[in-house]
Order: C-alpha cells, then sequence, then structure tokens
C-alpha cells in the first residue's frame, strides 16, 4: 500500500491515537472521558452502520475535537470481497461519517482497491499496534506493546469495541498516563491538503 500512511513524519514528541470500530455506547464514552481527562485528542475511524446507529456519540466525537475518518460501512475485509463491493462499502462508510481519512478494516487491501481508494481518501494505516481486541492478551500486555513501538509521529491503534473493551478498559488509562509522563502530545490526525 504504497499510499498509505504509517506514521507522521515529525522530531516533535507527539503521537496519534486512534481507535476503530465504534461508535459504541459506553465503551466509546469511556474513551472520550479517559481523553478529556488526560489533556489528549484522537482520530476515530467509524463504522458507517455504527454511525447511523449512535448519532449522539458521532457529535460528542466532533463537538470534543476530535477527527473522525472511515471503516466501511459493515467492517468489510478487502481481501474476501470483490473490488466493487469493496468500494461500494467504503462510499457507504464515508458519505455516513464525512471526511477524507480512511483505514481499511484489518489493515487488508487488494492493490486494486488500495489504488482505488486513494483516488478519493487518506489511506491511514498505523506502526503501533496495541492488540487490544486479542483475547489471549492483558490490558496490561496491550500497555507494554505501546511502549515498545511508539517513537515521535507512532499512529496507535485501539478499538472502541465490544470486543475489545475488557482490555481497553485498563490499556488506555494506563498508556494515556504513560504516554503523558513521557511527555508525549496527543494528536489527532487531519486530512491532507
Amino acid at each position: 500500500m504504497p499510499a498509505a500512511q504509517w506514521r507522521v513524519e515529525t522530531e516533535a514528541k507527539e503521537v496519534y491515537l486512534t481507535f476503530d470500530d465504534g461508535p459504541i455506547p459506553d465503551v466509546t464514552d469511556f474513551v472520550l472521558d479517559e481523553l478529556e481527562h488526560h489533556g489528549a485528542k484522537a482520530t476515530f475511524f467509524c463504522l458507517g452502520g455504527n454511525a447511523l446507529g449512535h448519532p449522539e456519540l458521532m457529535r460528542r466525537i466532533r463537538l470534543e475535537g476530535h477527527t473522525i475518518g472511515h471503516h466501511t460501512h459493515d467492517h468489510t475485509n478487502g481481501w474476501k470481497t470483490s473490488t466493487q463491493d469493496y468500494l461500494r462499502e467504503v462510499q457507504r462508510g464515508a458519505v455516513v461519517t464525512g471526511g477524507r481519512l480512511f483505514r481499511p478494516p484489518y489493515g487488508r487491501m487488494t492493490p486494486a482497491q488500495s489504488k482505488a481508494v486513494d483516488r478519493h481518501f487518506d489511506i491511514i494505516m498505523w506502526d503501533v499496534l496495541s492488540k487490544d481486541y486479542d483475547v489471549k492478551l492483558s490490558g496490561e500486555d496491550c500497555l507494554r506493546r505501546v511502549q515498545q513501538y511508539v517513537r515521535p509521529g507512532s499512529i496507535i491503534v485501539f478499538h472502541d469495541s465490544v470486543k475489545a473493551w475488557p482490555r481497553l478498559q485498563e490499556a488506555l488509562p494506563a498508556t494515556l498516563s504513560w504516554l503523558k509522563a513521557e511527555g508525549y502530545a496527543m494528536r489527532a490526525l487531519k486530512e491532507r491538503e
């Protein structure tokens, strides 16, 4: 995926927190509360279906100064979907969430899908994956992954999903506290100009 952004080129001690798969009541509320408590901004890659179902959370994300990107309408796996069907799902998600930032579910798209998506959207990947969705890990394990791989300009992935919730509720506050103690500013991604 040559057109994708994997991190932000910077010498500044700043990182870019991202949350995939929401918005989900209670889980996304918790994330927003923690971000506010730690003075952090983030980017939410929302599923179109979830965004339609929870407009109040979409409003809250925007009102609190975070960036919204999209993540297809129904978490479509590019490797298991025709290019035409995949692009339809990308567009469905974009219509609901708005904006140019896009993250492919599972981080997977075929070369043809990537090329087509890149014509209309900024493809955002990551260089630090918390793995908060992995039921074999603890919240502490997710924190250690961030600590091990983070560097200035890192794009860090968490999930505001029911599946990630058991680990997220421990990992996120600990990660935010650690990043702050290490002197990192936590910022939202911006669309390319």
